[in-house]
């Protein structure tokens, strides 16, 4: 197949710091290419570049004529006094040819809307500078995947994900004409998607034809050869370097030979070989813990009226590895707050043992000087090593005592990096070295939530490695499935119903069990009372091939599904209305509410189906 971009000789820099060093990429029509190396390497300047967002220092990037890119980045911005729904179409046309591709504006929009429910973003009026990090990279992946292109770029598509919509993602993407770029630290959706892995180390770009386990055999194999040709190299030198130094008898042209050969050995670089995360010693020790741990019994948490968790009751065991999973929304983070002490119940009680110490490593990070005094802030502003000594200057691990300076460089911190300032550092970087501060406090119960977002795979391995030998209990909210699956070993499911159902297992084990994605239960089950009654269910030929033609009952729903989306579309609107005007009246304010989820449900149902029915009208045309 035909290169659709070659770069060639690309050098880039930041603040004094080589991210791309010469290095040459190119890629194919059709081809899927999964980019991986540590943070800080530039992996993300890699995908600027390529998308036509940045300009190298020097190389070339040579594209096809008419190549047309869609392009997410880490971090999307939006204008924040624009609705959703104006926002994601905005951003969508920026390709002249969307709207033609998608029919009329119309049309355009209800597709905005069917892609925006579709990754859990269903208030379509609200301004984006009410979204959350999250919630702004979805939307600006609904706009990229709208957007008809020959290649799609996507820098960490799958942070913030949940399990459906990232497994909906990698269906999507295989299926998909075009070429893929793309970064994740997802190591399922890496071997789903990829035909081909490309690693950034050093300034240098190397392309593996294989999945995720044989690019690290493949690695290895390459680093050996560099180590063995470098230990070859070293015994020469020390061969001529005596012959140099016992001088020698011949005079003239051999003298020379050995001393142009000496210094041509000398100029050779050094093969650099990627440090690995140390963080065996870190916290390993972990607080002494006694017989009381945590226990919650009898939760409960709403907000506005919306019930997220109710009466959930368990007794943390020492050594516990426990995972939390379900649906963006459900509540997840909400109960990681209430039992790290940040959030108080509507009912039931937290007891947290006298010796327990916890250590929180959060989903967002923040260097918005608004959120000051969060646990999840980062002063922009200050030192890298002042950071971590706000927290401990020392340590004590199985090692010994080790300094705030020493921590730092285990984790991948020069000392040149320990002086600068946090601004510096790459989203990566500042998740790493917020890890490094959670561990710095000796802590013996661990809360990660969503701990794989923004950090590099070989990161995770070391995590992962770490966590199988901590001294203490192990939290996490993760829709990583490979994490969750290397980590945990009882899950507790979020269910519609606002419990949470308790499993033995991990992701896999689970989807061995029940047939489904862990949340999805009640669209997946074959026990479910929506998938037996088929006659009444419109909904079963979503997984069917797509039909030439409609059947009887689909040329009738095709006829009043339009009038029936505008009609529920109305009536949430005027519920909304009315909630206002009966503010203070609890009662109705409670019918209201759920009225309008049932509303809100009946839509995102309808709106899917009129995608299904538009794409089978669509075929009946060609």
């Amino acid at each position: 197949m035909p290169n659709i971009i070659n770069a060639i000789g690309i050098k880039k820099s930041f603040t004094g710091k080589v991210l791309l060093d010469n290095a040459d990429f190119s890629i194919q029509e059709g081809e899927k290419v999964g980019v991986v190396g540590i943070n800080g390497t530039g992996k993300s300047t890699l995908l600027r570049i390529i998308a036509g967002e940045l300009d190298p220092d020097n190389g070339e990037v040579v594209r096809k004529n008419g190549l047309v890119i869609a392009y997410l980045p880490q971090q999307p911005e939006f204008d924040p006094e624009c609705d959703l729904l104006t926002a994601v179409r905005s951003m969508a046309l920026k390709n002249k040819n969307t709207l033609a591709f998608h029919g009329d504006s119309q049309d355009f929009d209800a597709k905005i809307k069917s892609m925006l429910n579709r990754f859990g973003l269903s208030d379509f009026s609200l301004k984006t500078g009410y979204l959350s990090g999250g919630q702004r990279k979805r939307a600006a992946l609904a706009a990229v995947l709208l957007t008809p292109a020959d290649l799609i770029i996507l820098d960490e598509p799958t942070n913030h994900l949940d399990f459906a919509m990232t497994e909906w993602l990698e269906k999507y993407l295989i299926r998909f004409n075009g070429s893929v770029l793309f970064i994740t630290h997802d190591r399922y959706f890496l071997d789903s998607v990829a035909s081909r892995i490309v690693e950034v180390s050093h300034g240098k770009i190397y392309s593996y034809d294989s999945d995720y386990e044989g690019y690290l055999s493949l690695k290895a194999e390459r680093e050996n050869i560099e180590a063995s040709k470098e230990h070859t190299r070293q015994n020469v030198l020390r061969k001529e370097l005596a012959w140099m130094r016992r001088g020698a008898r011949a005079r003239g042209t051999k003298q020379k030979a050995h001393i142009a050969r000496y210094e041509d050995l000398l100029k050779q670089d050094k093969p650099i070989i990627d440090k690995t995360l140390e963080m065996r010693s870190a916290g390993s020790l972990g607080s002494r813990m006694g017989k009381s741990t945590i226990e919650l019994e009898g939760i409960s948490k709403g907000f506005d009226g919306k019930v997220l968790i109710r009466d959930f009751s368990y007794t943390f065991q020492h050594h516990d590895r426990v995972g939390f999973i379900g649906r963006n929304g459900c509540g997840k983070t909400t109960l990681m707050r209430i039992i790290s002490g940040e959030e108080n119940p509507d009912s039931g009680t937290v007891k947290i043992g006298p010796t327990i110490k916890i250590g929180c490593f959060s989903q967002e990070i923040s260097d918005n000087f608004e959120n000051r005094g969060s646990i999840n802030f980062i002063d922009p502003e200050e030192k890298v090593i002042d950071y971590i000594k706000d927290t401990a200057e020392y340590i004590r691990t199985s090692e010994g005592l080790i300094s705030a300076g020493s921590m730092l460089e285990k984790f991948l911190f020069s000392p040149d990096e320990q002086y600068s300032k946090i601004e510096k550092l790459s989203g990566g970087e500042k998740k790493r070295l917020n890890l490094l501060k959670v561990l710095m406090g000796n802590p013996n119960v661990l809360i990660l939530d969503e701990p794989t977002n923004d950090l590099d795979t070989e990161s995770l391995a070391v995590l992962e490695d770490f966590l199988d030998e901590f001294d203490g209990i192990v939290i996490t909210v993760s829709h990583d499935r490979y994490f969750m699956d290397r980590v945990v070993s009882r899950l507790f499911v979020f269910q519609t119903d606002c419990s949470i159902k308790g499993f033995e297992g991990g992701y896999t084990d689970y989807i061995k069990a029940f047939g489904c994605i862990p949340g999805e239960e009640e669209n997946f089950s074959p026990n479910n009372d929506h998938n037996s009654k088929e006659e009444n269910d419109s909904r079963r030929t979503w997984t069917h091939e797509k039909k030439v033609k409609f059947t009887y009952q689909e040329a009738k729903e095709w006829e009043t599904i339009e009038d029936e989306i505008d009609s529920l579309e109305k009536r949430i609107d005027e519920i909304g209305k009315e909630m206002v005007k009966n503010a203070s009246d609890y009662g109705k304010l409670a019918e209201l509410q759920k009225e309008k989820e049932e509303k809100e449900a009946l839509l995102d149902h309808k709106i899917e189906r009129w995608e299904y029915l538009s794409d089978i009208n669509e075929k009946m045309k060609e």
